[in-house]
């Protein structure tokens, strides 16, 4: 029985991980065989969760959304709690909470009954958190499709508005969502340039439906974070640099977001910080405000920019200088 309960357990979570499996492939997965499969989703069934079947050489197992909530060991109102709770962690980008929340969501959002879907969407409707945002908002809805798409591996179509506001069409293989300061953004692979981009959600606009399905490629990068932290911080800046800072990378992450910069610890006290700016003078000022003692790496440039507003500086120094001492003798 323990047996049996386990592979159940084991085939939930493989049908709630994947839109569609076919019974070869979940055979080989719990290694039992194609009959036991047939076996154990009747006995899914029998506890109220709706798997689907279809048959056929394209035929196989779908969890889909059923009239009844499968035993969760949570009753109707912890249900709606708990989807409401995480559609605040997605919403407002709780640290450390955004993509599992997301992916939480979507799971219980596939079973919830009718019923409870329009409780958690009046709740969601007629409530408001009180606090300003950092980012433009984003449609929970939107963020779930994405992430499923992820998931499945399932090509989407979107136009995409950019920074000075023209469209365009997109087809996109999507790999991964990142969240920072309540900003969404898509990584994946843009078929059209052949490359991989980033892509702000708050300026796509879905168009389905979604698919076909996608072979994976290799990714860009083993940290997703930092790899569109680099992208959004440096490289989509005309200009670019490295900084040596003397102080440890803790205490700079206080002051600069991801968004900002990419920081590389060093020895413990000091750290390289790889930034973009529009210009090197804004690039001197937003290093400079950091507060910290700071070597310029590269480009020769931003050392060149730095000397010119420094002897630009003094001069205004002496001048305060020399005045202040003028007025205190009047």
């Amino acid at each position: 029985m323990m047996e049996t309960s386990a592979r159940l357990l084991r085939l939930l979570s493989l049908l709630q991980a994947h839109r569609e499996w076919s019974g070869a492939e979940l055979a080989e997965r719990l290694r039992v065989t194609s009959r036991t499969v047939r076996r154990d989703v009747e006995r899914l069934r029998t506890l109220g969760y709706p798997v689907h079947s279809t048959t056929g050489t394209a035929g196989g197992y779908r969890l889909g959304a059923g009239a009844e909530l499968p035993p969760l060991l949570l009753d109707d109102d912890e249900a709606v709690a708990v989807a409401v709770g995480l559609r605040t962690a997605a919403h407002n980008a709780v640290q450390g909470m955004e993509e599992s929340s997301v992916r939480a969501l979507a799971k219980l959002e596939q079973v919830l009954p009718d019923r409870l879907r329009r409780r958690v969407s009046a709740l969601a409707a007629f409530t408001a958190p009180l606090g300003g945002r950092r980012g433009p908002a984003v449609g929970v809805e939107t963020i779930t499709d994405l992430v499923n798409a992820c998931r499945d591996r399932l090509q989407l179509r979107f136009t995409y508005r950019g920074h000075d506001g023209s469209g365009s069409r997109r087809t996109v293989d999507p790999y991964r969502l990142v969240c920072s300061s309540h900003r969404w953004y898509l990584v994946g692979w843009d078929a059209g340039r052949a490359d991989w981009r980033t892509f702000r959600v708050d300026r796509l606009t879905l168009t389905p439906p979604h698919g076909p399905r996608f072979a994976p490629r290799q990714p860009p990068a083993e940290d997703w974070a930092a790899y569109v932290s680099e992208g959004i911080s440096t490289a989509a800046y005309p200009q670019r640099a490295t900084v040596l800072l003397h102080a440890p990378a803790e205490r700079v992450a206080e002051r600069i977001a991801p968004t900002a910069g990419v920081l590389e610890p060093l020895d413990g006290r000091t750290c390289l910080l790889r930034t973009g700016a529009p210009s090197l003078d804004e690039m001197a000022l937003h290093v400079l405000m950091l507060g910290f003692d700071f070597e310029v790496r590269e480009p020769d440039g931003l050392g060149e920019r730095i000397e010119e507003l420094a002897d630009r500086l003094g001069r205004a120094a002496r001048a305060w200088r020399t005045d202040g001492e003028g007025r205190g003798r009047g």
